[in-house]
């Protein structure tokens, strides 16, 4: 017969490792009466009474009868009675989830207090004033909290007191105008809800109860679950707690403490401290507080009784604690205790320091870190926080801080950056041809798009700061000028500052400071203990780590700078990116081609200049794998705008022979959806020596590498694959050119032909096609859109947000890997590949090779190695090495 459930736990009871059960909060406050600290008695209502309350609307029958026998156990510990009219026990109701959770149900302090009580209240404290201070907090908090009022409508009353008394806080109002203050808020109650303030303690109590658990599915509280990944079926856990008061005079207080600096994570005591005030006081800002250190001096006894219990904390939990605390007439009392949050500088500072003390080992310390926080790091920011207002707010699509003048085009971008002068490029959006501009600015702004838009991923792989999706900008290209939804103009020229961090732009140039961990990222150099701190993470998650980190890298540049941040290799060069600027005009000259020697003339033409690009690449890179995905977007991409070209003949008096040449070659070339038409492998096998020249341009650079003394490692993709037979008619052509080459030069070429698994037949017919390639490398974006049926920039231009908002989607499936679907299948392709050819290397060349969660996946899928855009390798790495620490963990504990 199975045991009945629980759902009340008195604090003596529970312990740390039930915060399922208990809740972060609730099992702080047993582990620290465990401890024996001075923790006022209470008890804790489950998670699950919470789930049973939001399954069935109803509290579980045991319920009631649990939390009488807990109230009475609390009642006997404190000697006093809920609400007694003589000397009333009082208790507070906070909510305390799993994980904190700042949208939940705010704290209820002093409940049990009624017109009886607080009468009761003032003789056994001796202060009328304190009774009636509390008492008005009671029903202002339960008023706003538990029944709903307008909070607003207390703070103008208590305002409009503080005018006619003339003070300017709460402190300046006596005993008689805060019993008036109590008398109005039970009139404002009654006016707003049509019912009385409660009476009846027990009845506050359970209202409190259920109003936490209701809070659980409250708006702030979904928005910050959804923005965190936290699930939707924890539910919430009640702590009841016997209250303590510090503001019974200038002997008691409040405050809040952290065993090391949140902000930088500097060893030493840090907090605040408001005398003669209860622990709300401090959170709302009613007064201004005192460093904690002038504790000291007000009460040494309690400075020092807090100092002693601040070590025990830290120690017991081996990290930083947060600790509220009040001091009722000289006796300190400890509220609660959790693992403090903390800035990105401040995690790796504090991880680093509790290695260096040995309270943690470097397994932990780098579990304490991540790579968002190192992300956060790297990037410049603005030294100062702006107060003006914004030009516009958009999406933070890839962090940092920048400065420029605004263009609107690649070309004058190019042209001011020759010149020496930082750019901001302001688009409506972006599309390939804006690459060559986005190179030469410092930020992109676009007016349309999101997170994983082309703009944004173009500038995430480039470090680029971007903001996307700033839809009140007005942008007009034609007319050299963006307007703001206010009426503002800017022009080309003017000066902008872009935060890629907040989403912000703001005119005029803010005051920019370099990363000191960017530098040292990239020189290996440390310049301070920030960066030492950091430098060290990363050597021991490389020292851990089994997959790979290899780059996105199209240009020598790139590659050498991917290197310099740790790489061991590209994953994914693109070819088509070597195709645009100058070189248009080439490969339209080969779509025009009327014949095949006018089409070979214009590959002959290409053909240096892919080698040499693959030349400089390969140099940067030398002795690592460089895997060069052969060319896969349509060709019709490289041809004008089909509306402009006809817009331009129909004006034209003189119709061009060749405009008409190339309006009638995109008119043959149109395709409805581009996406699933002649691209990838089609594209090799249809255009005739298209695929023999970039093959031939590879192994040639391996040549000259070689000669020059170098270790070229060059792997040969083919995009698109769907079928087998497909791979082997492209790999017979690569190997046809390979041995051409041999033949030419004499030299050994090794150089391994793979696809890239973007399809999902090709997923699931892995193991035919593994017959066939010596690598597989998962093109995660293209997966994800044929997977899903959907355009990634259409749907998020459209019903993306909705998605997210209803909780379709939890987070973006272009950001982090569907693992249940498109996951599935890379798990399966996997599986099947190496059951055909057990020496299968697998790696994974989308943005999702940079993303932290979906790092982990793919280390658990049994990858050889990501690869993602230069800027996020050292956030790879970081996250690598948690993975492979995450997986033993996992395995110990079977």
């Amino acid at each position: 017969m199975s045991k009945p459930t629980r759902y009340v736990y008195e604090f003596a009871e529970g312990s740390r490792e039930m915060a399922d059960l208990l809740g972060g909060k609730g099992a702080g406050l047993a582990e620290m009466t465990r401890l024996g600290l001075p923790v006022p008695p209470g008890f804790t209502v489950t998670t699950e009474a919470c789930k049973v309350y939001l399954t069935t609307g109803e509290e579980p029958p045991e319920l009631g009868i649990e939390e009488a026998r807990a109230l009475a156990v609390l009642e006997r510990a404190m000697g006093r009675t809920l609400g007694a009219p003589d000397d009333p026990l009082l208790v507070s109701v906070r909510s305390g989830a799993r994980f904190s959770m700042p949208g939940m149900m705010e704290t209820v302090l002093d409940i049990g207090l009624n017109d009886a009580s607080v009468t009761g209240l003032a003789k056994a404290s001796g202060q009328e004033r304190f009774a009636w201070d509390s008492y008005r907090r009671l029903i202002q908090m339960f008023g706003h909290t538990v029944m709903g009022v307008e909070g607003d409508l207390f703070e103008q009353a208590v305002a409009e007191h503080r005018t006619q008394r003339g003070t300017r806080d709460d402190h300046g109002l006596d005993a008689g105008e805060l019993a008036h203050l109590t008398d109005e808020f039970k009139s404002i109650i009654r006016r707003e809800t049509g019912e009385d303030f409660p009476q009846n303690p027990v009845d506050q109590l359970q209202r409190a109860v259920r109003a936490v658990f209701e809070s659980w599915n409250g708006e702030r509280a979904r928005l910050y679950r959804h923005r965190e990944h936290i699930p939707d079926d924890l539910g919430t856990a009640v702590n009841v707690q016997a209250m303590v008061f510090g503001n019974l005079g200038s002997d008691s207080g409040t405050g809040v403490a952290f065993t090391r600096d949140p902000s930088t994570g500097a060893r030493g005591t840090y907090g605040d401290y408001l005398p003669d005030a209860q622990g709300e006081d401090v959170v709302a800002g009613v007064r201004d507080a005192v460093p904690l250190d002038e504790l000291k001096a007000l009460d040494p006894r309690s400075y020092v009784e807090l100092g002693d219990h601040l070590r025990t904390l830290e120690n017991h939990y081996r990290d930083l604690c947060d600790v509220e605390f009040t001091i009722e007439r000289g006796r300190l009392w400890i509220l609660q205790t959790r693992v403090g949050k903390r800035t990105a500088a401040a995690a790796f500072h504090i991880a680093h320091d509790l290695r260096e003390e040995q309270t943690i080992d470097a397994d932990e310390a780098l579990a304490r870190v991540d790579g968002a926080a190192l992300t956060r790091l790297m990037f410049p920011r603005f030294e100062t926080t702006p107060a003006d207002v914004p030009l516009a707010h958009g999406v933070p699509a890839s962090p940092g801080a920048a400065v420029g003048v605004v263009v609107f085009d690649s070309a004058e971008a190019q042209r001011r950056s020759a010149a020496g002068q930082d750019t901001i490029l302001v688009r409506r959006e972006t599309t390939p041809d804006d690459l060559p501009g986005m190179i030469a600015a410092q930020a992109v702004l676009t007016s349309r798009g999101g997170k994983t838009s082309h703009a944004a991923v173009v500038a995430r792989g480039m470090g680029r700061v971007c903001v996307c999706g700033a839809e009140s900008l007005t942008v007009d290209p034609a007319a050299r000028r963006f307007t703001t939804d206010a009426g503002a103009v800017v022009r080309e020229g003017d000066t902008v500052s872009v935060d890629g961090t907040a989403g912000t732009v703001h005119l005029g140039a803010l005051p920019l400071t370099a990363s000191d961990v960017g530098r040292a990222l990239e020189t290996g150099a440390s310049t301070g203990s920030l960066t030492e701190a950091v430098l060290d993470a990363l050597a021991h998650a490389d020292s851990v780590r089994r997959l790979e980190v290899r780059a996105n890298a199209d240009t020598p540049e790139d590659a050498a700078r991917a290197r310099r941040l740790g790489a061991r290799g590209i994953g994914l060069c693109r070819t088509e990116h070597m195709f645009l600027g100058d070189r248009r005009t080439l490969v339209e000259a080969m779509i025009l081609a009327r014949d095949d020697t006018g089409r070979e003339r214009a590959l002959e033409a290409l053909l240096p200049l892919q080698r040499a690009d693959f030349i400089g690449i390969l140099e940067a890179m030398d002795g690592l794998p460089v895997t060069i995905r052969l060319i896969d977007p349509p060709l019709h991409e490289f041809l004008p705008d089909r509306t402009e070209l006809a817009v331009r003949l129909a004006g034209a008096t003189h119709p061009d022979v060749h405009d008409r040449e190339l309006l009638d070659t995109v008119e043959r070339m149109h395709e409805q959806n581009p996406m699933l038409g002649l691209r990838g492998v089609r594209l090799g096998l249809a255009v005739p020596g298209l695929m023999a020249m970039q093959v031939r341009a590879i192994a040639e650079a391996v040549v000259h590498r070689l000669r020059e003394g170098g270790r070229p490692r060059a792997e040969i993709m083919i995009p698109l694959v769907g079928t087998v037979e497909e791979l082997r008619l492209a790999r017979a052509e690569a190997e046809r050119v390979l041995a051409e080459v041999v033949a030419e030069s004499g030299e050994f070429l090794d150089c391994p032909v793979g696809t890239m698994i973007e399809l999902p037949r090709a997923a699931l017919t892995a193991g035919r096609i593994a017959e066939a390639a010596d690598f597989f490398s998962f093109g995660t974006n293209d997966l994800t859109q044929t997977t899903w049926g959907l355009s990634r920039d259409d749907a998020e231009a459209s019903f993306f947000p909705l998605y997210l908002d209803k909780g379709i989607f939890s987070v973006s499936p272009f950001e982090t890997i569907d693992q249940e679907g498109v996951g599935r299948l890379v798990e399966w392709a996997v599986e099947a590949g190496r059951a055909v050819n057990s020496r299968l290397e697998t790696g994974v060349c989308g943005e999702h090779g940079g993303d932290p969660e979906s790092i982990h996946f793919f280390h658990r899928a049994g990858l050889d190695y990501v690869s993602c855009s230069p800027f996020r390798i050292p956030a790879a790495r970081l996250e690598a090495g948690r993975a492979a620490l995450a997986d033993t963990a996992t395995s110990d504990s079977r």
